[in-house]
């Protein structure tokens, strides 16, 4: 009963949250222009972008934000996770990142994303079970996976993956089947907890295919990241083989960590490409395709970059010299959001001798420590609150465990899944979901006549289309360009 009655006191003080500054809170901005004055109500300490439409120019065009990069935008009311960048705080539904992380499990907190609680005891076993009945995947998806490059990049393969459910279940596919399919609720777990479940299956197909190692299937019997593991590693041992417990906390914890962080900027794209009906596989394989890019994704490889050009432990003072005289720079420290400690990255570290003493020692994680040592007690670094966020030890974590530097975004994507997935749902939900359609400012030609090409004057700006090796030798050969083109052959001009 005490329970029920804290859980209560609890949702009247979210209410309350949510709504403050909606009982009366204004701001009233002055247009210098013409002397206007209009009064805009604050909800939730914003104004709506839409309220700016009533102060227009002298020829009626109404006033707009702009904002590259999104720096101060809001775009939707969100219940999934929050973030207070100054106080270093991360909060999943509610629950502090660092109770999750040392009481439950990866499974358990993606339920708790997608469904606003923590499962009880009965449901958390039909949830774990209806998860791993979806571990197995389309033989059309091995088949397809034999079909890329031997050095296909992971993350191009998971994309193209999830991109292909989209086919294999068109009756999902509110183009085929009716925009109204994902309001019914058991359409929508339904894809939950097959994205969920695949998401390890495709990720371990990806890493096989790049090594060179045969598909295997999953072993359902163990849980879902010990089956991860498993997919990962397993050769000739068959269905008896198991991975290691401490390898596998290490990595439930990852994902759990990496599982949900707000609007960034694969869960953006996912809303984006929800916002246009398109089938949950294909959104998913937007939100992959964002994730991929080095700016978001690729951080803790680009720590590892870093870690081998510093190379060794002695060279650590004269790189830490050189990142204060801006010639290099310091990859896996300070964060667009967290002004103070990464949350999640207190964890990561607290787990971190636990892998090492295991796996043993190595050159790169003596140098990462060391640089890590510096730089917390360097004022250069405090005072610009550069401390180590997760992508400076997930990344240390994965060089311990042997992952290849080209799998830790695809360690990135699985656990993600369950984040955009619980965006999506709540996005199909939301009564003020409409197509994502912002304005641009134009700066380009106002007006201008179409001329006959024979008219028209050489454009300064032509194009220079890049030519391979190949088509090079072949221009040569065909005589396409002057001989002395031939020098790009021997790498004599770039």
């Amino acid at each position: 009963m005490a329970h029920r009655v804290d859980r209560i006191a609890n949702q009247v003080v979210a209410a309350s949250q949510t709504d403050s500054g909606g009982g009366g809170d204004t701001i009233t901005i002055t247009d210098n222009r013409n002397g206007k004055s209009y009064k805009l109500a604050i909800t939730n300490n914003t104004i709506k972008a839409t309220d700016l439409k009533q102060v227009k120019d002298a020829n009626g065009a109404p006033l707009k934000t702009f904002d590259p990069g999104y720096m101060n935008t809001t775009c939707c009311i969100s219940r999934i996770s929050f973030i207070d960048g100054d106080k270093g705080i991360l909060r999943y539904r509610g629950i502090p990142i660092e109770q999750l992380a040392a009481q439950s499990n990866y499974l358990e907190v993606a339920y708790l994303l997608n469904y606003g609680n923590l499962p009880d005891a009965s449901q958390l076993k039909s949830w774990n079970t209806a998860i791993m009945e979806h571990v197995h995947v389309s033989e059309d998806l091995v088949k397809m996976h034999a079909t890329f490059r031997y050095d296909a990049h992971p993350m191009g393969m998971i994309t193209a993956a999830f991109a292909a459910l989209g086919t294999i279940y068109p009756e999902q596919n509110p183009a085929l089947a009716g925009q109204d399919i994902y309001k019914s609720a058991e359409v929508r777990n339904k894809q939950i907890a097959r994205v969920i479940g695949a998401g390890p299956t495709l990720a371990a197909m990806a890493y096989r295919h790049r090594l060179g190692r045969p598909m295997v299937a999953p072993n359902e019997n163990l849980g879902y990241t010990e089956n991860f593991l498993y997919m990962l590693d397993v050769m000739n041992e068959g269905p008896s083989y198991r991975p290691h417990p401490t390898l596998v906390k290490a990595m439930d914890v990852l994902l759990l960590l990496h599982a949900e962080h707000e609007l960034n900027c694969s869960t953006s794209a996912m809303r984006h490409l929800a916002s246009s009906n398109v089938d949950v596989y294909t959104a998913i394989a937007g939100a992959c395709g964002a994730l991929y890019g080095p700016r978001h994704g690729g951080a803790n490889e680009a720590v590892l970059r870093m870690l081998d050009s510093i190379g060794h432990v002695s060279k650590v003072d004269e790189f830490i010299a050189k990142v204060k005289n801006k010639k290099a720079k310091l990859m896996g420290f300070g964060h667009r959001v967290y002004k103070s400690y990464d949350p999640r990255a207190k964890v990561v570290r607290k787990i971190l001798d636990d892998v090492f003493a295991l796996t043993g020692p190595d050159p790169l994680i003596d140098v990462a420590m060391q640089l890590e040592k510096i730089a917390l007690s360097d004022d250069y670094f405090k005072s610009k609150k550069l401390y180590p966020n997760v992508d400076f030890y997930s990344g240390l974590i994965y060089k311990a465990m042997g992952i290849p530097t080209d799998v830790f975004t695809v360690l990135f994507t699985i656990p993600r899944l369950s984040g955009w997935l619980a965006h999506w749902s709540e996005w199909v939900q939301d009564p003020e979901n409409r197509i994502y359609r912002p304005f641009q400012v134009y700066k380009g030609e106002v007006l201008r006549d179409y001329e006959p090409v024979g008219r028209r004057k050489p454009v300064d700006l032509h194009p220079k289309i890049a030519r391979s090796a190949i088509n090079r030798r072949r221009d040569v050969t065909l005589g396409k360009v002057k001989p002395e083109y031939s020098r790009i052959l021997h790498g004599q001009d770039n």
